[in-house]
């Protein structure tokens, strides 16, 4: 014991890998639905670690705290801008005010219980579920320009407030949105959902939400004499779709002759057609016009399902319906729609509109999607190559222009690196999104930038701060907890309220408005699974991409206020 004692204190670059596995580990199990997640799990492997009074280098959280903060940005930056610059105003505005009742209910708790400022920033965090703010927090605490011991006693405060309070601010948030919003508001989520749905055209689908491939099918039918489409073009029977059909002959045997199917070609008495689309669509349309025929050779297609990056100008804003119209969209089905950082699912209807940023799953020939992945924006080829270097330079951008200091009489202002670093974020990650033929940041890296670049800082924190967290929470436990219940639940309340009553907000949309606001993923998920539909999450995205921004920046700003 002696000899890991003395190394983690010789090599403490050990100590933050324990905390890391340790964390992930333990943030990976659930006991009847609930997790503490990584972020606390490391936090409290590191606090355990930290009672070896191990010092670390402030330098290696300020490093991966830069990273993780630009791929915030990154991944919020087109539903940042957008919300702010367009339709989404009323969401990005709703944001704002639930994310100012969020600042105001830990500051408010603080100063009535008579917390100092690491506590209240430790309790913004929690309580609100935003590590991120005690980035932001700690460089606002060693600006203040306290003495190196007072400085360490507000650093050493804030985990412990953190880890109090975040387990009701993750499992309370939930609750309160999924089970206990649909009551107070007095709204029935399902129906509320089925009755956006059919504003949407649900009840009337061009194209399919699907579940799975296998929804799609190339099937091959023989026109028979009786046939309505024998005389007709191929142009007229596609057009002849009955409501909700969407049905596309792509290949034609005459005889032993096949050939691909021109808009022009006249349909004949025992012409074998191939036609794609949905199978109950299928069955309906054509089964009873004609008999299906096994015909392998006739439908060896090339056929794929593609992820398409949408970044076209033209196509930002317009309906699924307003798009099925562009000669591009001939023969292609889509089969999801994500949005966000957080991927979000989308519901797929005719009057779902389409933005630049957001990632769609395309079903259908390998020339029809390529031709309609061209009209949209961007094919999102799965890759392992990261453009570090757009990386690099954006993060050096957003930091050098958070640390310049302006001073107005005796007060400095600054972003921050921090805040520069997630500025820079937002702004790169929507220059990427109209114009993808640069700063390629893959998925799976975006999630390393984030988890990893997060853990490690939460894991430097919390290895320091270690020795001061039993007494912090012996002197402040159980009022720590209450506090954060409040903390937690009343900007909550009061939001959905504000959100039905006075942005007006359909009551479909309204619980993800507010889950988004507080970037509660999990509490989304509890709505949606609540609701039976995909539709609260339409809600979620503008608000998640403004109150994540704000929420951050607010470590900062408790700061200011009560220092």
């Amino acid at each position: 014991m002696n000899w890991l004692v003395l190394t983690l204190r010789s090599h403490p670059e050990i100590a933050i890998f324990m905390s890391l596995g340790i964390g992930y580990w333990v943030g990976g199990k659930s006991y009847r639905g609930f997790s503490l997640g990584a972020v606390t799990s490391t936090l409290l492997a590191a606090i355990a670690i930290g009672q070896l009074g191990i010092p670390i280098s402030a330098n290696v959280k300020s490093i991966f705290f830069l990273m993780f903060l630009f791929a915030v940005g990154y991944g919020v930056g087109p539903q940042f801008v957008r919300g702010i610059a367009k339709d989404g105003i009323p969401q990005a505005l709703f944001s704002v005010v639930q994310c100012v009742l969020c600042l105001a209910a830990p500051i408010a708790a603080a100063k009535i219980a008579g917390y100092g400022v690491g506590s209240a920033a430790g309790l913004l965090a929690g309580s609100q579920t935003i590590s991120a703010s005690m980035g932001l927090a700690t460089d606002a605490i060693g600006r203040l320009g306290l003495p190196a011991p007072q400085t360490k006693a507000l650093l050493d405060a804030m985990p412990t407030a953190y880890a109090v309070s975040y387990i009701f601010g993750t499992v309370g948030s939930a609750i309160i949105l999924a089970q206990l919003g649909p009551k107070l508001l007095r709204i029935d989520l399902v129906k509320a959902c089925k009755e956006y749905e059919a504003s949407l055209g649900g009840t009337q689908q061009i194209v399919s939400a699907g579940s799975a491939w296998h929804q799609y099918e190339l099937r091959a039918f023989r026109i028979a004499s009786e046939s309505p489409f024998v005389g007709l073009t191929v142009r007229q029977v596609e057009a002849l779709e009955a409501e909700g059909m969407r049905l596309f002959i792509e290949r034609i045997r005459r005889g032993t002759a096949i050939e691909e199917a021109r808009l022009d070609y006249v349909l004949a008495t025992g012409d074998v057609v191939a036609v794609a689309g949905r199978r109950d669509q299928l069955v309906s349309a054509l089964g009873a016009n004609g008999a299906e025929i096994d015909d392998a050779e006739l439908l060896a297609v090339p056929a794929e399902g593609v992820d398409v990056y949408v970044s076209t100008k033209d196509v930002d804003g317009q309906t699924l319906q307003q798009l099925s119209t562009l000669p591009a969209a001939r023969g292609v089905f889509i089969r999801k729609i994500k949005r966000g950082p957080t991927e979000t699912p989308i519901p797929v209807l005719p009057s779902t509109q389409l933005h630049r940023g957001d990632t769609i799953t395309l079903v259908g020939r390998t020339q029809d999607t390529t031709a309609a992945a061209k009209a949209l924006g961007t094919l999102d080829r799965a890759t392992n190559a990261a453009d570090v270097a757009f990386v690099g330079l954006a993060i050096t951008i957003g930091a050098l222009v958070g640390a310049i200091t302006i001073n107005i009489g005796a007060v400095p202002l600054t972003l921050s690196t921090a805040g520069g670093a997630l500025i820079a974020g937002i702004v790169f990650g929507w220059l990427r999104a109209i114009h993808p033929t640069f700063g390629r940041v893959p998925e799976p890296t975006i999630w390393f930038m984030n988890s990893v670049g997060l853990n490690v800082f939460i894991a430097v924190v919390g290895i320091t701060a270690g020795p001061g967290f039993v007494l912090g929470l012996k002197q402040l436990g159980v009022s720590l907890f209450l506090w954060g219940i409040f903390a937690t639940a009343v900007p909550l309340i009061l939001g959905m309220f504000i959100a039905k009553y006075v942005f007006r907000f359909p009551p479909a949309i309204v619980l993800g408005c507010c889950a988004g606001a507080r970037t509660t993923t999990a509490a989304l998920g509890m709505i949606c699974d609540a609701a039976r539909s995909q539709v609260p999450g339409l809600g979620y995205t503008v608000t998640y991409a403004v109150g994540n921004t704000l929420l951050t920046i607010w470590g900062m700003v408790v700061v200011m206020i009560l220092k």
